[in-house]
């Protein structure tokens, strides 16, 4: 069978962090036999060599390459592309790993829309990656459509014939930034570029030394010099004007003005962070004409502008006074509506912990010369910010704790001016309603609430919170299909986030009231907090000294739209003299159903049935076991399971 799809992987002694891309590689969706992987040890000195010669030996999908070290990643992506026989050829570095269905889905996508490119969408685990690219899937992106620029790293997916084609290959040797020499002339070259964002594909690690290329200190003048080769593809595929304006606006933003601004820049030992400074006021004069600056944000533009006049010491004040802004979010309403979680909150940005204020009157002015001094770069931002208001954003985004997946969540916000003082400046507020649905979350999980805020010249993020303790909206445990969703406020930092298959003690069940629960007849009936939209059918199980009972249940809205209702059948008739311990599967389809302990039991005596206080555990654990040694080896599993306040 034709191999779809040749996973390249340059290797040079990554020691045990090649271990979560050999794993995530070998769980793929991909039928075995449709991918191969190819390891190109570039000279290791480590144990790593051994390793791969082993899995190549006991895995046919894996196959090593060993050769003399050449000091970068591009030859051995080169000699890894000469040996693969995919259809389609896939980067990914030796400490990340993939997501399990990524091979699959990627190359899907790029068949069915004839893409030469194909991006996944990434997460960042202690690295940046894009967030914009991912907002939506684009089966068909461009430059110009789309923001494909800001995704210059190589994992991507390639057509093997359109390498071949364009005789597109890596830079080789010792340098930096060859995948944006590559990957540049990959999107302007492509007839097609695909970008698959509802599935995290590339998972993005920072080592935990900090040991990864991107992380090691750079030699500035090496650095500008590969980037002026980025900058020769872009001027070799496009013509000059808007477009060429756009891409180039890509590196003077992120490789050059982000790097000289606020504590990025001002954490950098003096000497170095002069050197940087002129490596980069030597590309701005010589590279960008005045059309790649005016289209950056108002403080991006004061940076460019300094940098080319060749202020550095402006430039050093001037990110001072950035690195005491920052945005806050507070939350306002955190509640259960149709289903999905409601959220609303509040944002603005604070500088020295307060209230950013800007001119009531501000109109919008072109930076036409230099700002004579910071003081007078200050109040531009400020005016041009609050004209530019019209154009801020707020975002919802829910970030898996574990793996740093996020995904946008909708949300609807109203922007606001809000009057200061003698009303001659305002607070710029937006304020904001996002709707979370549950379902839509791929797995179980905690995920925390960021909030990215976009205004002037800041796009920046912020956990949702703090909320005040005595005035945090708490809703209940919702039952989205049959999975228990958590809003909850962490400790002791009081930020948003939801617990994904939530159970034990963390559904808060403990809090039902034996006097509360009524028993009628062969059924029982117990208000329970929990946020349920429809009825839904749950399992309960009953365990006493010497058996163990199952029946089924409904939990339904409560009548007063507090919380839920759980009504049930009980087994009357099988309920001996004995004290039954009950406890609740809200999954009952599961694979594994987990059972929670409800704090209460029933007590079977003299012809009726008595609601009494659950027992304590010692109790509870005596009755299992005794249950264990009665019903015998069959049941015993089942029995382990319960817990009293857990699974």
């Amino acid at each position: 069978m034709p191999v779809k799809v040749s996973v390249i992987i340059p290797v040079y002694n990554p020691g045990i962090y090649i271990e979560d891309c050999i794993t995530s590689l070998q769980r793929q969706s991909l039928p075995p036999e449709e991918y191969e992987v190819i390891f190109v040890d570039d000279g290791s000195t480590d144990a790593t060599p051994a390793r791969l010669d082993a899995l190549a030996a006991e895995d046919p999908r894996m196959k090593v390459i060993h050769q003399e070290n050449s000091g970068w990643s591009g030859k051995p992506r080169n000699v890894g592309i000469a040996a693969s026989r995919g259809e389609f050829v896939m980067f990914v570095d030796n400490d990340d790993y993939l997501g399990d269905e990524a091979l699959e889905r990627m190359y899907d996508y790029g068949v069915a829309n004839g893409a030469d490119v194909v991006v996944g969408k990434m997460a960042g685990k202690g690295r940046a990656v894009p967030v914009e690219l991912f907002r939506r899937n684009h089966p068909r992106a461009t430059v110009e459509n789309a923001p494909l620029i800001d995704s210059l790293t190589p994992h991507k997916m390639i057509r093997r014939a359109f390498l071949d084609r364009t005789g597109l290959r890596f830079p080789e040797g010792r340098r930096r930034l060859e995948d944006h020499v590559f990957i540049a002339e990959a999107y302007l070259r492509a007839e097609n570029v695909s970008v698959v964002s509802d599935y995290v594909c590339y998972y993005h690690i920072r080592r935990d030394d900090s040991s990864n290329a991107g992380f090691v200190r750079f030699d500035p003048v090496g650095y500008f010099k590969n980037l002026r080769e980025a900058l020769d593809v872009v001027e070799r595929y496009t013509e000059p004007g808007p477009v060429r304006d756009r891409l180039f606006r890509r590196w003077l933003r992120v490789e050059m003005v982000e790097r000289l601004r606020a504590r990025r820049f001002l954490n950098l030992p003096d000497d170095y962070r002069k050197e940087l400074f002129g490596e980069i006021h030597e590309v701005v004069v010589e590279r960008f004409g005045p059309g790649v600056a005016d289209g950056l944000q108002p403080t991006q533009q004061v940076v460019a502008a300094l940098a080319a006049a060749d202020r550095y010491d402006d430039v050093v004040s001037f990110a001072e006074w950035e690195a005491g802004i920052a945005p806050k979010a507070a939350p306002a309403h955190v509640e259960w509506r149709d289903g999905s979680l409601s959220i609303g909150f509040t944002a603005e940005y604070t500088s020295g912990g307060e209230p950013m204020t800007f001119p009531a009157d501000a109109e919008a002015a072109p930076l036409n010369d230099v700002p004579k001094d910071v003081t007078e770069a200050v109040e531009w931002v400020a005016s041009e910010t609050a004209a530019r208001f019209g154009q801020a954003t707020a975002d919802l985004l829910l970030r898996e704790r574990s793996s740093a997946a996020q995904y946008f969540q909708p949300v609807k916000f109203t922007r606001e001016t809000v009057p200061v003082g003698d009303g001659e400046e305002v607070r710029l507020v937006l304020r904001a309603t996002a709707t979370v649905d549950p379902a839509g979350l791929p797995g179980d999980g905690v995920w925390d609430a960021v909030v990215r805020v976009k205004l002037g010249g800041w796009t920046k993020e912020c956990r949702l919170g703090p909320a005040p303790r005595a005035s945090r909206p708490t809703p209940d445990v919702g039952l989205v299909g049959d999975r228990p969703v958590l809003p909850y406020w962490t400790e002791p930092h009081g930020n948003l986030s939801l617990e994904l298959g939530a159970r034990g003690k963390r559904l808060g069940l403990g809090s039902v009231q034996p006097m509360d629960v009524t028993v009628s007849g062969d059924r029982f009936r117990a208000p329970l907090p929990l946020h349920v939209e429809g009825d839904s059918e749950v399992r309960l199980r009953f365990v006493s000294s010497s058996r163990i009972l199952d029946a089924s249940g409904t939990l339904s809205p409560a009548p007063d739209g507090r919380g839920a209702v759980l009504e049930a059948a009980m087994p009357a008739k099988d309920l001996s003299r004995d004290t039954w311990r009950v406890a609740l599967c809200l999954a009952p389809g599961a694979d594994r159903p987990r059972f929670t302990g409800l704090p209460f039991a029933l007590r079977a005596a003299d012809g009726q049935v008595l609601v009494v206080p659950a027992p304590g555990p010692g109790v509870a654990l005596r009755l299992a076991r005794r249950a264990r040694r009665v019903v015998g080896t069959a049941r015993r599993k089942v029995v382990s399971r319960i817990r009293i306040g857990g699974q």
